[in-house]
């Protein structure tokens, strides 16, 4: 199992939540960001990840149910924020892809928003 740091200085997520790479933000607090993706699948695309380094879903333990549980329920209120219209007309997908054969590209927690009025890109 990967040891999780509280931040890793080469991944991309982490120097965008230090602030050394800048993002289109969504959401910030103590503990999660949330911002757009750079590669839009949707008319709603963004990420929300925890500001700690924890590599993937594979890595979760009891210690991050709080923040994980936190950014599951800020995502409904983003999400109409940004633009996706309400349930059950409107909606969203919520993705979290976990390891290489999962598609994960970015080895930081991250969770993809995707939604807006069809069809996408991808997805």
């Amino acid at each position: 199992m990967t040891v999780v740091k509280h931040s890793d200085p080469n991944c991309i997520f982490c120097k965008i939540a230090a602030g050394q790479i800048p993002a289109q933000k969504v959401y910030e607090d103590a503990d999660i960001l949330a911002f757009h993706d750079i590669q839009p699948w949707a008319p709603v695309h963004f990420l929300l990840i925890p500001k700690m380094h924890i590599p993937s879903m594979a890595q979760l333990g009891p210690e991050h149910q709080e923040v994980l549980g936190r950014m599951m329920v800020l995502a409904p209120r983003l999400a109409l924020e940004q633009g996706c219209q309400p349930y059950p007309e409107g909606g969203y997908r919520i993705l979290c892809n976990t390891g290489v054969h999962g598609g994960q590209e970015v080895h930081h927690l991250h969770i993809h928003l995707i939604g807006g009025p069809r069809p996408w890109r991808k997805g």
